[in-house]
């Protein structure tokens, strides 16, 4: 049997084929899960529906924008007419301004620094609030996308960096207040993924070479790397694992100067 047959998982962040969450999403398909899907905005709908038709015909899909009031909860009320409970959620939703992220931290603007945190990790906490009466009293599952730049300092992450290093805060303060009602939170810091977020940092391509040069497996990670630890988060054969931060990265995090 597959390993998540008859489970519902919600993935929120598929944007194109080369995003991470999209790798995911194959994964979860493969083991036999039923996918939901959101999109940002009216620009957003046609791509993520283009994926979604390479899904079965049930694939629940409908806007929702973490920033607009009100959209997460509409979000789970219509996902809650057609799925009786929910085994899984994947957060993988980041955004910083472009020019937040190069020149000097200490120039950072509140406005970017907020908008920042609020895309990238207390999202996180708004979609386990939303999700939580679909998955509390059974066990379930989050999971968030981190990167290392949350514990070291990696050159032109800047804001970015301090968001994902709240949102695995976030994953360790969800995991204590979830964990009683069965539901398992967990973050996977994956190493650098060519996607076209990404392709905003600048000298990316250094990130990339570095990390197959200095890495333990001397080689980069992919989307099916990280979709198939997110597999194993989200399945039963994860079920002892809450709060941690789980490292894709060919090993890269373990290496000293």
């Amino acid at each position: 049997m597959a390993l998540l047959s008859g489970k519902n998982v919600v993935v929120f962040g598929v944007a194109n084929k080369r995003s991470i969450a999209w790798g995911i999403v194959q994964a979860l398909h493969r083991e036999g899960a039923r996918i939901a899907l959101n999109y940002q905005n009216d620009r957003m709908e046609e791509p993520v529906r283009k994926l979604a038709a390479e899904l079965p015909e049930n694939t629940f899909i409908a806007p929702c924008d973490v920033t607009v009031p009100g959209d997460i909860d509409r979000y789970f009320e219509q996902l809650g007419k057609e799925f009786t409970q929910l085994d899984g959620l994947v957060h993988s939703i980041a955004f910083a301004k472009r020019d937040e992220l190069g020149g000097n931290f200490v120039d950072t603007s509140w406005e970017g620094y907020q908008l920042a945190q609020q895309v990238s990790a207390w999202s996180l906490i708004g979609l386990c609030k939303g999700a939580a009466p679909l998955m509390e009293g059974h066990e379930s599952s989050v999971i968030c996308l981190s990167y290392y730049g949350a514990e070291k300092v990696v050159p032109n992450y800047n804001v970015m960096g301090v968001a994902k290093a709240a949102l695995e805060a976030n994953t360790r303060y969800l995991a204590s207040d979830l964990g009683p009602r069965g539901v398992r939170v967990n973050a996977i810091s994956a190493g650098p993924i060519k996607t076209v977020s990404a392709m905003g940092v600048a000298d990316f391509g250094s990130l990339l070479d570095t990390m197959a040069q200095k890495s333990p497996l001397r080689r980069n990670v992919d989307q099916a790397d990280v979709g198939n630890a997110a597999l194993f988060l989200l399945s039963d054969l994860g079920r002892g694992v809450t709060g941690q931060t789980l490292y894709v990265d060919a090993g890269y995090s373990i290496m000293g100067a």
